[in-house]
């Protein structure tokens, strides 16, 4: 399979790591790193760079906004596959987005979208849509176990100020009132690795996004003991998490605290969660099986665009379309 690869051109090597293992795993792969210029004209850059005959697919990972305004000229493209990773947006009630990727790809129907949460792929299909599961991972170049003292216990490295956050931020503001919960921001990279082998426990409170976040699994690798915001059977079987065996699920600030109370007076047990939290992120949850897994999903063939009738292109389309051209 020869594989296109549209990605964002970022000023830090954010998944690099995921890019270069779909590539290596495709066999054959181009990777284009657009910056915002290119993004929001993509006609345009595909007339000037890209051959479209030449591929088998063509993976696009570019920010939702810049595709909004592009639907006609993605209805054009052939072999088409998005990878989605903040598709749980859609169903946040709190989300500026919601109901957008939703809308956005119905106009593509023919369409693959790998997402990264079971309970969204599952939503997305029963709208129609060609989805297909593929969890996330961590930059396993990055994270690590530095096999440090642990001198924070409770923990939080990440941000609070979006709108769908409110509910992580209530929650973790609410429990430091009762608990020695430490809210951080780090710069990325090592010092971001350093402070997450300084925590003990890592309060991740991704409340109601219906699947799990990168952080998860990156606070997993380092070593912490995870206790993460549980978002369903569904989602914990397909990912494999397991409540005090890998991972310390909960829904509500007094079970959280329930487990945190056995696992203090149990600090034997804390450690056996934490190991094999790590041993299961490093085996199953890497950027290298991402990438790998987005690959596979990529493999069986994609629906015939000529089953679904053409939709008329927006005013907007043509505005676009003319002008850029």
């Amino acid at each position: 399979m020869k594989l296109l690869l549209i990605v964002q051109q970022h000023k830090r090597t954010i998944f690099d790591r995921l890019q270069e293992s779909i590539a290596r795993h495709a066999g054959e792969c181009d990777i284009h790193r657009l910056d915002e210029v290119d993004q929001k004209n993509l006609r345009s850059y595909f007339e000037r760079h890209i051959d479209t005959a030449e591929y088998d697919r063509i993976l696009l990972m570019i920010r939702l906004k810049h595709q909004l305004i592009q639907v006609g000229f993605l209805q054009s493209l052939p072999n088409l596959v998005f990878l989605e990773i903040d598709a749980w947006q859609n169903f946040h009630p709190k989300s500026k987005y919601r109901n957008r990727f939703l809308r956005h790809y119905l106009g593509v129907p023919w369409a693959r979208i790998i997402s990264t949460g079971c309970q969204v792929s599952r939503k997305l299909s029963g709208h129609g849509l060609d989805a297909v599961f593929a969890p996330k991972g961590y930059d396993q170049a990055l994270i690590e176990n530095l096999n440090r003292h642990r001198d924070i216990e409770l923990g939080f490295i990440g941000s609070l100020k979006s709108g769908f956050y409110s509910d992580r931020r209530n929650f973790l503001l609410s429990l430091a009132k009762v608990e020695p919960l430490q809210i951080m921001r780090t710069k990325p990279g090592r010092d971001y690795v350093e402070k997450l082998n300084q925590i003990r426990f890592f309060i991740s409170a991704d409340v109601n996004f219906g699947e799990y976040m990168i952080k998860n699994f990156e606070a997993m690798a380092a070593g912490c003991v995870l206790f993460a915001f549980n978002q369903g059977d569904e989602e914990n079987k397909a990912i494999g998490l397991q409540d005090m065996a890998n991972v310390v699920l909960y829904k509500t600030i007094d079970e959280l605290r329930a487990k945190l109370t056995r696992l203090r007076a149990e600090p034997q047990f804390a450690d056996q969660i934490a190991a094999n939290g790590q041993r299961f992120a490093e085996q199953y949850c890497t950027f290298e099986i991402w990438g790998k897994r987005v690959v596979g999903a990529m493999h069986a063939p994609l629906r015939d665009k000529t089953m679904f009738p053409p939709s008329k292109p927006s005013l907007l389309d043509i505005f676009r379309n003319g002008f850029f051209r």
